[in-house]
């Protein structure tokens, strides 16, 4: 999928913020995000997500960096950790139908405050395989979901969507990029206008721990 602008079932209305980790990354217009997937041999893996200025914004440490498997770091540009993402273990996650991730931001005197929660389905059960968010708290009653991931993370074409069907990011590669490159090592990331990009950047590194890309070991 090209990364492009948003078209008109987004949600875009510059007045409606949606922050999750802080609404100073909520920007009143639609943005376009650049991540670029780091080395493992060099660097450890992860990623950093840039703008067109290719200023960095964020930057994600998986386990090739902090040397703890499921577990991820979401950082802003000066190295600051926004969240911490952790794959939620125990006996009662194995007989669970879902893997649960949960994101933890960081709060005064280094306490956490769940910020979201992520539900990736297992295979074994075909009848529930949409990815889906829920914010801490909930921003809506009437789903048991904020956020749903619809499309297929490795090809790098999926969306971010809400509970009302809007779209809120979405992740491509721009045509001339598919033609010169091997690999997915850069693509893009288009957020509407209001929305938390760190949110949706920590939602990125979680799919990018599921699907055994850059974050892992």
């Amino acid at each position: 999928m090209a990364a492009r602008l948003l078209n008109s079932n987004t949600s875009n209305n510059s007045n409606i913020i949606m922050a999750v980790v802080s609404k100073i990354y909520c920007s009143p217009d639609q943005s376009l995000l650049v991540v670029r997937r780091r080395p493992h041999m060099v660097m450890g893996g992860g990623f950093v997500v840039t703008d067109c200025s290719q200023r960095t914004l964020f930057r994600v440490d998986g386990c090739g960096v902090i040397g703890k498997m499921g577990e991820v770091v979401l950082r802003d540009g000066q190295g600051h950790p926004l969240l911490l993402l952790q794959r939620k273990e125990g006996l009662v996650q194995v007989l669970h139908v879902h893997r649960q991730w949960r994101g933890f931001t960081s709060q005064y005197e280094g306490s956490q405050k769940l910020a979201f929660v992520l539900k990736d389905p297992k295979s074994c059960f075909p009848f529930s395989n949409a990815i889906k968010i829920s914010t801490q708290p909930r921003m809506n009653t009437v789903k048991d979901w904020d956020f749903e991931i619809r499309g297929y993370f490795p090809d790098k074409d999926c969306s971010i969507i809400d509970h009302q069907g809007s779209i809120v990011a979405q992740i491509g590669v721009r045509l001339e990029m598919k033609e010169l490159m091997t690999t997915q090592d850069l693509y893009h990331v288009v957020v509407s206008a209001g929305i938390d990009q760190a949110f949706v950047v920590g939602i990125i590194a979680v799919l990018d721990s599921i699907y055994g890309e850059s974050t892992i070991c």
